[in-house]
């Protein structure tokens, strides 16, 4: 099953799926929200459009296990993780609340630990990226279309880093001294405000550099965005450099800190 995940027929029905969740995301545009056990807040548009995802995710991938980030909170984690499917339904929750259009769907697919695959869509920006292997590409949708009715389908690539010195994406909603410190220590001068995974598609796509965090991160946050980061020439690895590894039940399925950025982009030191 593992080597479907490469099926460009299938990441693009994917594709889909992420666009028609987020047609549901964006009904529920400016909604109350509630606050689930860990502080975070949820909405309507987190519930509905994961439901919408796993239901297609049955048609498309029958039997493969998903960790989605509202069933996770409800205690529904996968019993097996050597191939499974990370969701999440709404990365950038409270970026959706602000009505700040800083939010996406993300499906990625995940074997053997990699990130091998994945699709990052942001419904108000009409956005969507997909990544797998070493093809990323960027295309403009509507909320609710299918995948065929992009005009200006194209190859993304991360960049070279600009002569006067790289663009840290840096979180609007999560911001760490702990980053800033390694920015600063890097000699990472200028910085660009966005909120959850745009980060990673924008740095696929040659629009910054690189971002970091040191904090606890879920794998379903991440995953999508490091597919498609990994495609268009970039990587996202542990700070120092160790490889992230998914699938970490042991761990509730997070990891501590990472580091992506481009393929030009290198640490001062």
């Amino acid at each position: 099953m593992a080597h479907r995940f490469n099926d460009s027929a299938l990441i693009d029905r994917l594709g889909t799926l992420a666009v028609a969740a987020g047609h549901r995301v964006m009904a529920h545009y400016g909604c109350a929200s509630t606050t689930k056990a860990d502080g975070s807040p949820v909405t309507a548009a987190d519930q509905e459009a994961e439901e919408i995802i796993l239901e297609g995710l049955a048609a498309l991938l029958p039997g493969v296990p998903v960790l989605a980030e509202e069933s996770a909170a409800a205690g529904k984690r996968p019993a097996t993780t050597d191939l499974f499917v990370a969701v999440d339904p709404l990365d950038g929750t409270r970026e959706f609340i602000a009505r700040n259009g800083e939010f996406t769907v993300n499906i990625g697919l995940v074997s053997a630990g990699n990130p091998v695959a994945g699709i990052v869509y942001a419904p108000a920006r009409h956005r969507l990226w997909i990544g797998a292997g070493s093809k990323a590409e960027a295309m403009t949708l509507a909320p609710g279309q299918a995948i065929t009715a992009a005009a200006d389908r194209s190859p993304i690539h991360t960049r070279p880093v600009p002569a006067e010195g790289p663009v840290a994406l840096v979180s609007r909603s999560h911001p760490e001294p702990t980053s800033e410190a390694f920015l600063a220590r890097h000699g990472v001068t200028r910085r660009m405000t966005l909120g959850s995974s745009l980060k990673y598609a924008v740095i696929a796509e040659g629009g910054a550099d690189l971002t970091v965090r040191f904090g606890p991160i879920a794998e379903w946050d991440i995953a999508a965005g490091h597919a498609v980061l990994v495609a268009a020439g970039g990587r996202m690895t542990i700070p120092d450099g160790t490889p992230i590894v998914y699938g970490r039940a042991e761990a509730d399925f997070r990891t501590t800190s990472f580091l992506a950025s481009s393929g030009a982009f290198r640490l001062a030191g």
